[in-house]
């Protein structure tokens, strides 16, 4: 793509192929024509703006862009300024787990995690040609973005069935992985209780880019065309001051509600709070005794006027969590994507987090998905696992590090956890070091194991408790079982197709986060993995995840040799 001006070039670094797929993902803009400036990305038109980005967050820009500073006059014989597509944007910052040793810390609690929004956005980085940022890589959420056929629990029981497994560990030769499936009942959307849905939608200045607003009114527009008769659809837009788009309307009046979605136009500043306080007065205006009750927030992140302060939005998003109306989010594009306030608001509101980087992506999470995003079979879902020092030395969870508990939190049932939707799966890793085999920790003198086989309990890995509420309890309930050693598999080629993946995609999120995080387990050994475990993958999003093990191991060489400066 090339700007002209005046005889003058600038010659922008986005070079996409027929696939999508970035050959490089940078964008390039000569700050010097006033006219370009105009009409370039936001953040490129003022280059204080650029410099306090680089400034703030150097380790997100590659380092032959952050080493190039910007002055306010610049200069026609200077370097192009090239931004990466993810710069401004925000994510929490967290420390990868690591190992335990169980005589010390025999016990780990987290809570279940299904939200996606983490391997779309990683998606999309790497298909715009860069490395994602480390602290938009959250590993649960890249395993758990894809479907696994593990097994539904019988219709009448608990809410989702449980399976562990153990298989060798394809990049520590010794330990295992041990492999928690969780199957949520599915439930056909006929069947389903009516939903009322407040849509809360940002239409500030901000929202105003092809990825954003007009993806999102294409998104929504699938969901309104899944809604049924007795469904009730409400709109509340934000920007500047909160409007009432849509009073509460029946879905069978598709045509009001679509029209409505297409008059939405962007412009303004952003007041997020003051929009959730409409939504949800319209929700419990509408509110379904027995049914479904949610506002879904679709917005780019940017909360700055209003109730801006996180605290207070979670405080009041938990407030109407209590009373029956639940919270999930949507978030859009680039450039001031605030992962951090999404996700937090989300977890808040007993709801889910993804992230829409097309229109392909849309039709996953709110055709494909509909159940899980809409209708929650299980709340507060926490897991606990306690590990047998008689059979294992050391332990490792793999990713929930923003979902870590304490112990004592397993067993109090008000302390809030995250949720399971109608037919969502739940996957989680460990990684353990059998007693015998060699660990990267030294043992306790004083903190010895037993020393022994013996016992009722000596044939276990450890111990798996499950709790949960129904969508409407105050009181959990309790799922327990046993991770047995003698049942372990004796290598990956014999294990489910699903866990192999499972663990392709576990390894590539690491290995995003720590290039050294694997040991001699490379890109190609990854990609091996992943296509032994793909299946007759019918959605193609698994072949697709192949091609990002490709792109991202291209990227890496080119960064550890400097190609391309």
């Amino acid at each position: 793509m090339r700007l002209r001006h005046s005889g003058k070039i600038a010659i922008a670094a986005l070079l996409v192929t027929s696939a999508g797929v970035a050959a490089a993902g940078y964008y390039a803009l000569k700050l010097t024509e006033p006219a370009l400036r105009k009409g370039a990305h936001p953040m490129m038109r003022e280059p204080n703006m650029i410099e306090a980005m680089i400034s703030a967050n150097p380790s997100a820009v590659p380092a032959p862009i952050a080493s190039r500073r910007l002055t306010r006059s610049i200069s026609p014989t200077q370097d192009q300024v090239i931004l990466p597509p993810t710069a401004g944007d925000a994510f929490a910052s967290f420390t990868t787990n690591g190992v335990q040793l169980v005589t010390e810390q025999p016990v780990s609690t987290f809570s279940v995690d299904v939200d996606t929004a983490s391997y779309a956005y990683v998606r999309r980085a790497l298909q715009m040609g860069q490395l994602p940022p480390k602290d938009s890589v959250r590993v649960e959420e890249m395993i758990n973005y894809f479907d696994y056929d593990y097994a539904a629990p019988p219709k009448g029981g608990a809410p989702f069935a449980a399976r562990v497994t153990a298989t060798p560990s394809p990049w520590s030769a010794g330990n295992r992985l041990v492999h928690i499936g969780i199957k949520g009942q599915a439930i056909e959307l006929r069947e389903a209780p009516p939903a009322n849905l407040a849509f809360l939608i940002d239409t500030s200045g901000s929202m105003n880019a092809p990825d954003k607003l007009p993806l999102l009114k294409r998104a929504f527009t699938l969901l309104v065309n899944e809604m049924r008769p007795n469904d009730k659809i409400s709109i509340v837009t934000y920007a500047g001051t909160a409007g009432v788009a849509l009073e509460p309307t029946p879905a069978s009046d598709k045509a009001k509600i679509l029209g409505a979605l297409e008059a939405l136009t962007a412009r303004g500043s952003t007041a997020g709070g003051q929009g959730i306080v409409t939504a949800y007065r319209l929700a419990e205006q509408a509110f379904i005794k027995g049914g479904t009750n949610r506002v879904l927030l679709a917005t780019d992140g940017d909360f700055n006027v209003g109730i801006s302060k996180r605290e207070d939005l979670e405080q009041l998003i938990a407030e109407k969590r209590r009373g029956g109306v639940f919270l999930s989010v949507l978030g859009f594009g680039t450039g001031n994507y605030n992962d951090a306030g999404m996700q937090a608001l989300a977890q808040a509101g007993n709801g889910n987090a993804a992230y829409i980087d097309s229109f392909s992506e849309a039709r996953k999470v709110l055709v494909e998905q509909l159940g899980g995003t809409l209708m929650t079979i299980a709340k507060d879902v926490k897991v606990q696992v306690e590990f047998n020092p008689d059979t294992v030395s050391e332990y490792r969870l793999i990713g929930y590090e923003t979902r870590m508990l304490k112990r004592e939190d397993f067993n109090n049932d008000a302390v809030d956890a995250g949720d399971i939707g109608a037919g969502h799966s739940v996957t989680a890793l460990y990684e353990i070091t059998p007693r015998g085999e060699v660990g990267i920790l030294d043992p306790l003198r004083y903190q010895q194991p037993s020393g022994g086989q013996a016992g009722a309990n000596g044939g276990e890995y450890g111990f798996v408790k499950i709790r949960y509420k129904a969508p409407d309890g105050n009181v959990s309930a309790l799922i327990e079982t046993p991770i047995a050693s003698d049942a372990q598999l004796p290598s990956l080629d014999v294990a489910a197709l699903d866990t192999r993946f499972a663990i392709a995609v576990a390894a590539f999120g690491q290995k995003l986060r720590n290039p050294d995080a694997l040991g001699k387990m490379d890109w190609p050994a990854i990609r091996l993995l992943a296509q032994s475990g793909r299946g007759a993958d019918v959605s193609g999003r698994r072949g697709e995840f192949i091609q990002l093990i490709d792109i991202a191991a291209n990227l890496e060489t080119r960064v550890k040799t400097g190609a391309g400066r």
